[in-house]
């Protein structure tokens, strides 16, 4: 006979992490499924390690909401639990006449989400703060933060785990159906093992698409799209001359080229914007001049030969290339008709930075 279990968490990602930590915080006996054989391998320690603040999402949206709440819930994660982190908080600069009408809707925007520390500043201003940025106007972000992506994910594991969570490395499922009382998950390498679950959760990231489709029942129609964008991270080596993040004004399928600085005070520059049709971290150098050129739009003492090949990630995207950026999707079974199941789509930034808040929301549309 199949076996019978309380619920799986599809993905050792920040999110999953996050998610089973809730579900196991209220009560349910949580086993993780993850394919790789470390957590947190894929996009979860290839990112900017931002703290957002919420200024760039559509009002009233998933987005917007969870980062707002997530931002402050993990600034209070992180203290409680010491995770390394810093508030050194963010320029968003125009570096031309026509970028510079944007900081005044970005700030609107912001205010709507509940966004009511921005600063405006003048170009003087900006020289003050950081000599080496040249712009004709900024907004000011204090409380835009960077935390250690890896060291979060290790407290949110232990205190799962604290809570009677397993985390099964190395057991990716290869196959699901929807049964009268669970659903049912093969997973493993050579010998599947086949366990009906109460409750399984869908957080696979750039695959979560793809693993809806393996698990029978699901209809078609609800599984979102599948796409992927590439980005590639160049760094700078030494200390940056820098005390701010410094991001120019958004562009299609991202925040820009932007600067942050990680905790030990490194700069590192990216993401850029490279649609694919699959995940691959190989890196192209060819790209540098294309990064020194959007670089020196506010940082033109920028040497020669100073980049040097960082690494790359891939956003989890459910729009193709040209789309309007979509919310989180959260699908439960008011949206595809089938209890017991969570599919969690699209979840790319502000992912980090809503983890805490996300989990709770996915506890919630899980009915725990």
């Amino acid at each position: 006979m199949t076996e019978l279990a309380d619920v799986a968490v599809i993905g050792a990602g920040v999110v999953g992490l996050g998610v089973a930590r809730a579900l196991a915080l209220a009560g349910r006996e949580v086993v993780v499924l993850e394919s790789e054989r470390s957590v947190g391998f894929h996009a979860s320690s290839r990112n900017s390690e931002v703290i957002h603040a919420g200024i760039y999402y559509p009002p009233g949206s998933l987005k917007a909401r969870l980062c707002v709440e997530g931002k402050r819930a993990l600034y209070a994660y992180c203290a409680e639990h010491g995770v390394a982190h810093a508030r050194p908080g963010k320029l968003i600069v125009a570096t031309s006449e026509a970028e510079v009408p944007i900081l005044a809707q970005l700030e609107a925007n912001a205010r709507a989400n509940g966004v009511t520390d921005l600063v405006q500043l003048s170009r003087a201003q900006v020289r003050e703060l950081e000599p080496e940025v040249s712009c004709l106007g900024a907004l000011l972000s204090p409380s835009t933060g960077i935390v250690d992506s890896h060291e979060l994910m290790t407290a949110l594991r232990r205190e799962a785990e604290a809570s009677g969570a397993q985390i099964a490395l190395a057991t990716p499922v290869l196959s699901g159906r929807v049964c009268s009382n669970g659903i049912e998950l093969a997973a493993g390498h050579g010998d599947p093992s086949s366990v009906r679950f109460r409750l399984v959760v869908n957080c696979a990231g750039p695959w979560a698409p793809e693993v809806a489709r393996k698990i029978e029942g699901v209809p078609p129609g609800s599984v979102a799209p599948q796409h992927f964008a590439k980005g590639h991270y160049f760094v700078m080596a030494g200390r940056a001359p820098f005390r701010h993040l410094v991001y120019p004004v958004p562009v299609p399928g991202g925040l820009g080229t932007h600067l942050t600085i990680d905790l030990a005070g490194r700069a590192r520059f990216g993401p850029d914007v490279q649609w694919t049709d699959r995940v691959d971290y190989s890196f192209d150098e060819s790209r540098a001049p294309a990064f020194y050129q959007a670089i020196r739009r506010y940082y033109p003492g920028l040497p020669d030969g100073t980049l040097e090949p960082g690494f790359t990630g891939v956003r989890a995207k459910i729009a193709p290339a040209g789309a309007p950026a979509p919310d989180f999707q959260v699908q439960g079974p008011a949206d595809h008709g089938i209890p017991g199941l969570v599919n969690l789509y699209g979840i790319e930034s502000p992912g980090l930075t809503s983890v805490l808040a996300l989990s709770e929301h996915v506890r919630r549309v899980a009915g725990c």
